[in-house]
């Protein structure tokens, strides 16, 4: 407790002290400057990733892998992260491992704009082999009533932005253990995809935390939708914010495969289908904007720091598929 606390004060925002302690946190929305507010909650782990970083002996990042997973997921329903809670669990505990951990959601935190305000440290011997932990986080953020993204609204001919990903993310990490172990690297091999780098530091790279170039994206009236690319990769992310009549149809050229997913791809004879079922292969969050709109868009994500380009159009769906990639497997120089 003593270690976290500090961690958790760096994260105070409007609206909560981020003090830890009590049976229960605070958040005082009118503090935080909500008028008629909609809550808006989502909850999520890091999954195999941990098995990434508990074997590589690195603890620092998974813990913003864990924000980034939720307020990712609220923020594309129009919404600002408020606050956190996170649940560590552990055999026996490791204050070492532990604060870095938690120092990682922090980060998070910070980067998100929301505040850790709570949590759980289970230690539970016999649940878990000894240096194994698992953690999960929980988000909560709020929008003004009337101002959700449902994407309702989205048409053909409207423009689909992508915003670059950081990396793998936090999603396909069973398939991604498995290659590595086909290719018999170790985790302190350098990796042959990046100079400079570990194999576990690059696979260790932390989800990217689209918050604050989405919201004002949003707030300046720009998006129509938003998707976090995650399990499931394009295929199954981006219907779930298509009305019925429309498709996604994305330009294959404009989606070069980043090193990364390249070596995972041919290491372990990976199709472009399936790459594009199982990662995000370079696109971490969509944006589906009117076509008049599409260049002040780009504007905003990039005075955010986004690496921002178009990457398809909306289209009539005719009872064919929700998201279409004509010529991917082509493009990327893979297997269909």
């Amino acid at each position: 407790m003593q270690a976290i606390k500090p961690l958790a004060k760096s994260t105070t925002r409007s609206g909560a002290d981020a003090a830890l302690g009590g049976f229960g946190a605070l958040f005082d929305l009118k503090a935080a400057g909500f008028q008629d507010p909609v809550l808006v909650a989502a909850t999520d782990g890091v999954g195999t990733k941990l098995r990434v970083a508990i074997t590589a002996g690195r603890h620092g990042t998974v813990g913003i892998d864990l924000v980034a997973m939720s307020v990712n997921d609220l923020v594309v329903q129009g919404a600002e992260p408020l606050f956190f809670l996170d649940y560590y669990a552990t055999g026996r505990l490791q204050v070492d491992v532990a604060r870095d951990v938690v120092a990682g959601i922090a980060e998070g935190c910070r980067q998100a704009g929301c505040a850790l305000i709570g949590g759980e440290t289970a230690e539970m011997p016999g649940m878990y082999e000894d240096g194994d932990y698992d953690i999960a986080g929980f988000a909560v953020g709020a929008a003004e009533r009337g101002q959700l993204l449902d994407g309702s609204g989205v048409a053909a001919g409207d423009v689909v932005i992508g915003l670059a990903a950081s990396g793998i993310h936090s999603n396909g990490y069973s398939l991604v253990r498995r290659i590595v172990e086909r290719t018999g690297l170790g985790y302190d091999a350098p990796a042959p995809f990046r100079s400079g780098q570990s194999l576990g530091e690059a696979l260790l790279t932390p989800t990217r935390i689209y918050v604050k170039s989405c919201l004002a994206a949003v707030r300046a009236g720009h998006v129509k939708a938003l998707a976090h690319i995650t399990g499931g990769g394009f295929w199954e992310n981006i219907p779930r914010v298509l009305p019925d009549d429309v498709a996604a149809e994305l330009d294959a050229d404009a989606l070069p495969l980043p090193p990364v997913f390249r070596w995972l791809a041919e290491e372990g004879a990976v199709s472009a289908h399936e790459m594009a079922r199982t990662f995000n292969c370079g696109v971490g969050m969509i944006a589906v904007v009117p076509a008049d709109r599409a260049e002040a868009a780009l504007a905003v994500f990039q005075e955010h720091g986004e690496d921002a380009r178009v990457i398809g159009r909306m289209i009539a769906r005719d009872g064919g598929e929700a998201v279409r990639i004509p010529g991917l497997a082509e493009a990327w120089k893979l297997s269909a």
